[in-house]
């Protein structure tokens, strides 16, 4: 028979050769699970009202609770049972309450396969720098107002100039990392009624307040396409630095090829296949593997670029290990024969608008080209769109525009670098 648990009845409790229960009279469902190695531990069992499910909650270990506090805690969960509440789902929505910005942070980048390094790197930056006020905050006390606050906080020192906030783009950028970090916690953290940890996410209110961005339409006009590749030709036929001449061919690349510069500054010779004119990128922005054309220039530059023992990067750097990463000094110079600011980006899109206004070559194949996610059902069901070497023609053409219209301006004033002091 079940007798009153007492502390000298918990005492006298011999270990069996499994575990044994042992239950309380007085309050049915409270008992102490002893182990064969002699371990008290004291739990509760009962059936969770308007739900048929059977719940056992461990209270914890004889010695940490006495029997009376035991009993008293098992009292709590007995009347949560009647009340249609399962323990064991409000500990877990006690336990993700206290989940902060920075654990969802941490578990969201460490997701495998799932974002890029540069994605990464991004979210863990705002949280670090833009939410450090909020990094060690459960996620469920971050409010509309505190988003509002901060939103405008950035908005206002970047438009002001000052370095330590944000431009107009850095403010939305770093609210889009954060509505998507509660959106992660929203659906990996539930409450004890099964409901969405954070049921609205405080971000969305700020749609009325974000500021709109213009798209960006820099590039090189087409009427200076000519003298920006005539000017690379040149610049890298008296170029004597060894780095300068990567910069020139990293840039001269984009150029012919509408490369993202992380795509293109990262090459190494094991994704080159001159022999067949193409070249591999396995792990691309879209995450889809392709292999590119080479249109006979881009052939001729990777030729002559020099292998460098040790490194195995198709423009590296001299004076930095690895490889070129950011041709900043030669884009300026670029950027005045363009006759405004250039970046690598910029020539992306030149490229894009060569090809589609001068070379007349269709949207889906320019996407495929500048390895965009096409929008063509056909081009994406029925096509190959992982060996674009079929494209070999559409990338000549461009490399060839690139040459007809540096010819027109031939003989033209050399431009020069100028010489460093």
């Amino acid at each position: 028979m079940a007798s009153k648990l007492t502390k000298t009845v918990v005492d006298r409790i011999k270990p069996g050769s499994k575990d044994e229960f042992h239950w309380d009279a007085e309050v049915k469902g409270f008992g102490a699970r002893v182990t064969p190695k002699g371990k008290i531990t004291f739990v509760v069992q009962g059936r969770v009202e308007g739900s048929g499910k059977e719940a056992r909650i461990t209270i914890g270990a004889y010695g940490v609770f006495t029997v009376d506090q035991a009993r008293d805690v098992a009292k709590e969960h007995l009347r949560s049972m009647r009340m249609g509440n399962d323990p064991r789902d409000m500990k877990k929505q006690s336990e993700a309450m206290k989940i902060t910005l920075q654990a969802v942070c941490d578990a969201y980048v460490s997701r495998p396969g799932k974002l890029k390094a540069t994605s990464r790197e991004a979210i863990e930056r705002h949280v670090r720098t833009t939410f450090e006020a909020w990094k060690d905050k459960p996620v469920v006390n971050i409010t509309e107002d505190m988003c509002r606050t901060r939103y405008r906080e950035m908005l206002t020192k970047g438009l002001r100039g000052n370095r330590e906030g944000g431009s107009p783009g850095q403010a939305n950028q770093a609210f889009s990392v954060l509505g998507a970090l509660l959106n992660y916690a929203a659906r990996q953290h539930k409450r004890a009624d099964g409901s969405p940890l954070i049921a609205h996410n405080p971000v969305s209110i700020l749609r009325d307040d974000k500021v709109r961005l213009k798209p960006r339409t820099a590039r090189i006009l087409d009427n200076k396409v000519g003298a920006a590749w005539q000017a690379l030709t040149e610049w890298r036929a008296t170029a004597h630095n060894r780095d300068t001449m990567s910069s020139i061919d990293l840039v001269r690349f984009l150029m012919l090829t509408g490369l993202r510069i992380s795509e293109a500054s990262s090459l190494k010779w094991s994704q080159v296949h001159l022999e067949d004119g193409y070249f591999h990128l396995p792990n691309p922005k879209n995450s889809n593997p392709v292999s590119m054309p080479l249109s006979t220039q881009a052939v001729e530059l990777l030729k002559a670029r020099p292998k460098v023992e040790d490194n195995e990067h198709v423009f590296p750097s001299w004076a930095a290990a690895g490889h070129i990463k950011d041709p900043r000094d030669l884009m300026k110079k670029l950027s005045v024969v363009a006759g405004m600011h250039i970046t690598p980006h910029a020539l992306r899109r030149t490229y894009t608008n060569v090809a589609l206004r001068q070379c007349r070559i269709e949207k889906f194949r320019t996407d495929l080209l500048t390895n965009h996610i096409t929008r063509d059902v056909t081009a994406e069901h029925y096509f190959d769109t992982t060996n674009l070497q079929w494209l070999q023609p559409e990338a000549q053409k461009i490399g060839d525009h690139l040459d007809l219209e540096a010819a027109k301006v031939a003989g033209a004033n050399v431009v020069a670098l100028p010489q460093r002091a």
